[in-house]
């Protein structure tokens, strides 16, 4: 598992609530296999008040919200469960899509595999809106904002819509290699090609909410390196005027 220091992953803190952006990698909780370096027992043992207020998947970086007192988690917990929380995401996915504000609408289940997948007759109602932020020839970059959070929800919907994010194996994605469309690509002799991003391309860009006190949180965290990277060489080399 990934090492990383979390006090230089902070983004924000006041006395309810520290958030952090969370690397790539990175599981929200200790996993059973491997070195425990989960968000969970780092951040116990920066302050051992702090509990975490949801979670992301182990490859989704970005902002992870975490109480620091019992009123703080109860209060996010409403928050969470009322839906009063505003939770945006940015995903590369493969194609050219032109989403503005577009609702997908798709109930989902968890399946015994621990994926998940759409079931219009047992699922739980899932709601996601998808806003275009740049196009490129071969890929877009989205904003995602999901209503509710079931599991993988912005990966299946995405999917839904022959948008799958880029190298989401599981759910259509691809590998994304820039000698795909890369003109006059060249690789080293005896070198194997590396794919422009090692994980799905999906990071939890803002989350706004309203804090105990009435105050307006609007908590963002940027790009990590591996994100920002793909996005440098698809605006060099996937540009419309590329």
């Amino acid at each position: 598992m990934r090492r990383f220091n979390f006090k230089d992953q902070i983004v924000f803190e006041n006395t309810n609530y520290l958030a952090i952006n969370k690397p790539p990698g990175v599981s929200s909780l200790h996993e059973r296999i491997g070195l425990a370096n989960s968000v969970f027992e780092q951040a116990k043992k920066y302050n051992n008040h702090l509990q975490l207020c949801h979670r992301l998947d182990k490859e989704t970086s970005g902002v992870l919200l975490l109480s620091k007192h019992a009123d703080a988690y109860s209060h996010a917990s409403q928050a969470f469960e009322k839906r009063t929380i505003k939770k945006i995401y940015h995903a590369i996915s493969h194609g050219n899509h032109s989403f503005d504000d577009f609702k997908v609408d798709l109930p989902l289940v968890t399946t015994r595999s621990g994926r998940s997948a759409v079931n219009k007759q047992k699922g739980k109602p899932s709601q996601t809106s998808f806003t275009t932020l740049e196009n490129f020839v071969h890929f877009t970059l989205i904003s995602c904002s999901p209503v509710s959070g079931r599991q993988h929800q912005i990966r299946i919907h995405l999917a839904s819509q022959n948008a799958p994010i880029a190298a989401d194996k599981i759910y259509g994605g691809e590998m994304p290699f820039l000698s795909d469309f890369k003109k006059k690509f060249n690789l080293k002799k005896g070198s194997e090609e590396q794919p422009m991003i090692g994980r799905f391309a999906l990071h939890a860009h803002a989350l706004n909410f309203q804090d105990i006190n009435g105050e307006t949180l609007d908590i963002k965290a940027d790009y990590p390196k591996d994100f920002n990277v793909f996005l440098s060489q698809l605006k060099k080399f996937d540009s419309i005027n590329y």
